[in-house]
């Protein structure tokens, strides 16, 4: 059977990929008929009206799904195509009370116009009575306008198609996790909206162990906790976890009522993890800083010479001190990325997802390549642009040019599917001491920056 999908007309390169995402999610056989990021209607193949249902019930990006009953250039052409399609439907709905509303994309239309269509359906016959409110049916015509046609003087719609309404997302839940809601967050915390979205990308859900190696104020947990997934969580800087007062990471949790959903989160950094080299995550989900601000730190000492030898102060060893603070070195961004997705490869389950942010740019010489592991098999990789100052890391970025972010979504192959070749190269080690020789992105952007306002 055909079903229209109603997506908001936002993250357009995200759309068509969490939706393929959830598909896997509940097991389904998802056909794309028809998808385009400049239209908010997609056309697909399902095998049932349960099946449709399920496939937006908590999709983010998505606001309804319909069993599409025609669709034509025209009303005359939609006319005839409904008496062709689902002429067989009809008697099914025939004492049914129902509604119709109109949805008309980049159009508009009076209250006058709008009976009139919705008038010209009476050949359906529905005989039951009329509800707008708590209707058992819901009839909806969908238009797509040429953008900005009143301006242009277009009075018709370029497509037309009539639907049945089987189902709502999940997308009222951005406003319940909405930032400006929620009692903790800091600089690095992710924007609600685009954290669930990661979250539907990797799969979360009950049952599921999900793990954040960046965690800041654990905007990628609370995210995957909504959807049931039991949620871990680390970052080098303990102060974001801990918060200062009543305020925490913890306490985002209380808040929302999915403590039982939190399982922990401790100190520590991806090169340095206390964790044993086990397959039992079934997601991890990260921004990564970029180091643009303050440069990228691991535990260690920047001396190469020196070993991991014991400090003694007053005959007490110095890193049991409660202000102690650990020695920090500077860190390769790509260096980084390398071993994201090997942590991934060694503690991912078989079709366990790896989903993480990264930066990009339109300047060629900020590109960077997507990173690849024998053991993970890219899934989607979707584009998000930022303004500057409105990054999740970087909130320190002013300049006027947009930067992109990619959200890149990796699944983790069975042993038996990964290809036989080389060896994985380990990339060499950079012989730079301060954060621009380690990371090109923060050295070409500063480069770019300055430039501009030579």
């Amino acid at each position: 059977m055909e079903y229209m999908i109603r997506f908001t007309q936002t993250h357009e390169t995200f759309r068509l990929a969490e939706i393929k995402a959830l598909a896997v999610y509940e097991g389904l056989e998802l056909e794309i008929l028809s998808y385009s990021p400049s239209s908010p209607y997609c056309f697909i193949k399902l095998a049932s009206e349960d099946e449709a249902i399920r496939l937006v019930r908590r999709s983010i990006l998505a606001k309804s799904i319909y069993e599409v009953w025609g669709n034509g250039s025209t009303y005359e052409d939609l006319h005839d195509n409904v008496r062709g399609v689902s002429q067989h439907l009809w008697h099914l709905y025939k004492k049914c009370t129902f509604k119709f509303t109109i949805d008309s994309f980049q159009g508009s239309r009076s209250i006058t116009e709008q009976r009139k269509l919705i008038e010209g359906f009476k050949f359906l016959g529905l005989e039951g009575p009329i509800r707008m409110k708590d209707a058992e049916q819901e009839f909806c015509l969908s238009e797509e306008w040429q953008y900005d046609a009143s301006a242009l003087g277009v009075h018709q719609p370029q497509s037309v198609h009539l639907g049945r309404f089987l189902g709502g997302s999940d997308r009222d839940v951005i406003q319940k996790y909405d930032l400006k809601k929620r009692k903790y967050i800091c600089t690095t915390s992710m924007d609600a909206e685009l954290a669930l979205i990661t979250a539907n990308m990797t799969l979360a859900g009950p049952g599921k162990l999900f793990y954040d190696p960046f965690v800041g104020s654990g905007s990628f947990p609370v995210a995957c906790a909504h959807f049931g997934a039991l949620a871990f969580g680390s970052d080098i800087d303990g102060r974001s976890i801990r918060g200062k007062g009543k305020t925490s990471l913890h306490a985002n949790f209380v808040q929302y009522g999915i403590t039982d959903q939190f399982g922990d989160s401790f100190v520590a950094d991806l090169t340095n993890t206390p964790l044993r080299v086990a397959r039992i995550f079934d997601g991890i989900v990260c921004d990564p800083p970029y180091g643009v601000r303050e440069g990228l730190k691991v535990l260690g000492s920047r001396d190469p010479t020196k070993g991991k030898e014991i400090v003694y102060r007053d005959g007490k060893a110095h890193h049991l001190e409660e202000k102690y603070v650990p020695p920090k070195r500077p860190y390769s961004f790509l260096a980084m990325l390398d071993d994201i997705l090997e942590f991934a490869a060694q503690t991912l389950v078989d079709n366990g997802r790896l989903s993480f942010w990264m930066p990009t740019a339109n300047d060629q010489d900020q590109e960077i390549k997507t990173p690849e592991h024998p053991c993970l098999e890219i899934t989607s990789v979707c584009t998000q642009a930022f303004n500057r100052c409105k990054n999740s890391n970087s909130h320190d970025l002013t300049a006027d040019q947009a930067n992109f972010l990619r959200l890149i979504t990796y699944r983790r192959l069975p042993d038996s599917e990964v290809k036989e070749g080389p060896a994985r190269e380990e990339r060499a080690k950079e012989n730079g001491v301060n954060a621009d020789d380690l990371n090109p992105f923060r050295k070409s952007y500063f480069t770019g920056f300055k430039a501009a306002f030579r």
